[in-house]
Order: structure tokens, then C-alpha cells, then sequence
């Protein structure tokens, strides 16, 4: 639900939250039981009936209420949400993250990230025989379809690195026609990529999904998409959360890659390399220190003192915090802030070598020819 700009309530957060609470009252009224599948007994990737929990937590970006579940198999390493989350789970849990109340807050987050997207578009570079030393072939790429694009921002940083390449969008939300409208891709394309991919079948030099996969209810569905959407000799650019990372173990539930419960699959590469081999595809690289993003610390640290201190108020919580506990929340993000800096600093200056040699790293980045 969208709030109306109509009445000057509306306008601000307090009346923003106060018109979405009834509709999060009548969510809640029966509990979050409704909003899961049945619990699955064997790997949602493999078969396999050999599971053993992996992580048990909770929401603790948004505080919404309820309890998640992650599984590991252990004949083929798949990590996934068990039980899973149904549509009606994805939606209650998804909304006001990426729209509504938190719109204006991740979309800020994702526009502030231009070198990190260029150096994900970099990536390409040495496998389309396109690089910064030669001339550059501008008719190489012609159409890029990156999905999950949410607003668009990789594709307008990714375009000062392929200049001439045409950037179309698709997302599940709102936000790839809002990329459209503003310019940062050509076309945006809202709903699901597999239904797109048939339309489309042959059309694109290359399909990116930038930390997509582990947001796809049927990951395997979306990689034969991306198969179908792809010309012959076109390349997929991959990247998701590594849960082999070491920082999974040491930081636990506060390991900022779970992100429960939107992350509902976790692939490992080699999983990854073998259904990209059976469907035809040549991986030609996989980088892991390269797809890293320096996060890990400050996340953690910001998740325990969100945990220590009182929320803020949201719609899902049944009445706003007394003054008292916003002052002591308030108390509580004061004191921390050094912790935080001195977390930020640990992130950055951790060499890249390091991250490699002791398999740090959240992230790893495979590109894909199809053959």
C-alpha cells in the first residue's frame, strides 16, 4: 500500500505509519504460521534427505516478528530457508524494505555504490575482448538485461563502462519502470524473469543478476531463464552471498549476507559451475576477493546495538516507544559509534590477499559464455 500525498498527515513518517498499521494488525492477527510452506524433508537443491540446521534467527533489519530457519545439506552444501516463506510471506516480509517507508532509505543506500557496480561491470571486460589499453570494439555488446535491477544504478554506472551498450532492467517491484522513467535503463521490465525470458528468447549479449539468485524462489528456473534469454556466444554475470565465508561462522547470525528471511538460497560455486555446465554454459572466471564488499564488521556491530537498544517506531509494533526509550535509544547509537568506526576502519584495511588466504570473503562473482 502506497500513502497518498492528499493530506498533510500523509506526508510525514508518523502518518505514513500510522495508515499502514491497521493493515499490519490484520496480517498479524492469526501469527506468522499462515505466512510459511510446509518444512521441506529432503535439499530444495539435490534430493538429498541428509539436513542439518545451519542458522536460526530472526528479522533483525526490520524487527518484524517471526522465526527463520536455514538448512544445510550435507551431500551438496545447498544452504536454504526451511520452511520456506510463501508468497504471502514474501510480500508481508518485503514490504516497506525496498518501497513505502523504506523506499527512500535503500534507495540511497544502492545510488552510493557507483565503483562498486563499475568494477562489477569490469568483470566482463577481459572475456569480451574489450579492455581500457585498445580500441574499443563499441558494437561488441550491444543489449544488457540486468535482473533485479531495482532502481537502476548498476546499469547507469555500468554504462560508463560500456558506453554504447543498451541497459534494459527487470525487477519484481516498482522500480525498474521508475529506472525507466529516469533515464538509467533503456526499457524496465516488471515481474518475473521467467516469464520475461520467453518474450525475449535470443535477445541479449549479456544477463547480469547481481545478488538475485539467493533472493529466487527456484534459482535453478531462473538460470534457464537467463539461458533462454541469452544469445549464443552471450555471457551471465553472477553474483551472490558465499556462505562458505569464514565471517558466516565467526559473526554467526549477525552475518549480514543471511539476511533473513528475504535470502531464502545459498549455492555454492561448485553447485553453481555444474548447472551452468549442464545448461550449456562455459564458466570463463570465478572471482571471490574481487566480489568481496566491506561490510561485514560495521554490520555486525550495527546489528548488536540495534538488538540492545529499543526499536523505532514502525506499523508492525502494536504502539509507539515512550520518549524514555527513544532517549535511551538514542543514548545507545551515541555510545556506539566509535565501535562502529573502529569496525568500519577493520573492514577496509583488511589487504585483498588476506581476504583470499583466509576465505573471508561474502561474495563470489562467476562469469558464464554460452556456448
Amino acid at each position: 500500500m502506497r500513502v497518498g500525498a492528499t493530506e498533510e498527515p500523509e506526508t510525514t513518517r508518523a502518518g505514513a505509519i500510522a495508515a499502514r498499521r491497521p493493515a499490519y494488525e490484520a496480517d498479524l492477527e492469526d501469527g506468522v504460521e499462515r505466512f510459511f510452506e510446509p518444512r521441506r524433508a529432503v535439499c530444495a537443491w539435490c534430493g538429498s534427505g541428509r539436513l542439518r540446521e545451519r542458522l536460526h534467527t530472526t528479522d533483525l533489519l526490520q524487527h518484524k516478528p517471526g522465526a527463520f530457519r536455514l538448512d544445510r545439506c550435507l551431500d551438496c552444501g545447498h544452504i536454504f530457508q526451511n520452511p520456506r516463506l510463501n508468497a504471502d510471506g514474501l510480500e508481508f516480509y518485503y514490504r516497506d524494505f525496498y518501497d513505502g517507508l523504506g523506499e527512500k532509505s535503500t534507495a540511497g543506500l544502492f545510488a552510493g555504490r557507483g565503483a562498486t557496480y563499475r568494477r562489477r561491470a569490469e568483470a566482463l571486460l577481459p572475456y569480451t575482448g574489450l579492455n581500457t589499453n585498445t580500441d574499443i570494439d563499441t558494437h561488441a555488446l550491444d543489449s544488457w538485461l540486468d535482473v533485479g535491477t531495482g532502481h537502476g544504478h548498476f546499469c547507469e554506472a555500468a554504462r560508463e563502462v560500456f558506453p554504447q551498450t543498451a541497459f534494459d532492467g527487470l525487477d519484481f517491484t516498482d522500480g525498474a519502470e521508475l529506472a525507466e522513467k529516469a533515464g538509467r535503463v533503456r526499457r524496465g521490465y516488471r515481474g518475473s524473469f521467467v516469464e520475461v525470458a520467453a518474450a525475449v528468447a535470443g535477445t541479449y549479449d549479456v544477463v547480469s543478476m547481481f545478488h538475485y539468485l539467493e533472493h529466487s524462489v527456484e534459482p535453478a528456473m531462473e538460470l534457464e531463464a537467463a539461458r533462454l534469454a541469452l544469445r549464443p556466444g552471450g555471457y551471465l554475470l553472477i553474483e551472490v552471498p558465499d556462505a562458505a565465508s569464514r565471517y558466516s561462522r565467526l559473526l554467526g547470525r549477525r552475518w549480514l549476507p543471511w539476511l533473513q528471511p528475504q535470502h531464502l538460497h545459498f549455492l555454492p560455486v561448485r553447485n553453481l559451475r555444474d548447472r551452468l555446465a549442464a545448461l550449456g554454459f562455459t564458466v570463463v572466471a570465478e572471482q571471490h576477493a574481487e566480489a568481496h564488499d566491506r561490510v561485514d564488521l560495521l554490520a555486525a556491530t550495527w546489528l548488536v546495538l540495534d538488538g540492545i537498544a529499543p526499536r523505532d517506531e514502525v506499523p508492525w509494533l502494536a504502539r509507539r516507544p515512550g520518549r524514555g526509550k527513544r532517549a535511551a535509544r538514542a543514548m545507545v547509537v551515541m555510545l556506539g559509534i566509535p565501535v562502529l568506526l573502529a569496525a568500519t576502519i577493520l573492514d577496509r584495511i583488511i589487504p585483498s590477499a588476506l581476504i583470499r588466504r583466509l576465505g573471508l570473503s561474502n561474495a563470489y562473482r562467476v562469469v558464464a559464455r554460452r556456448d
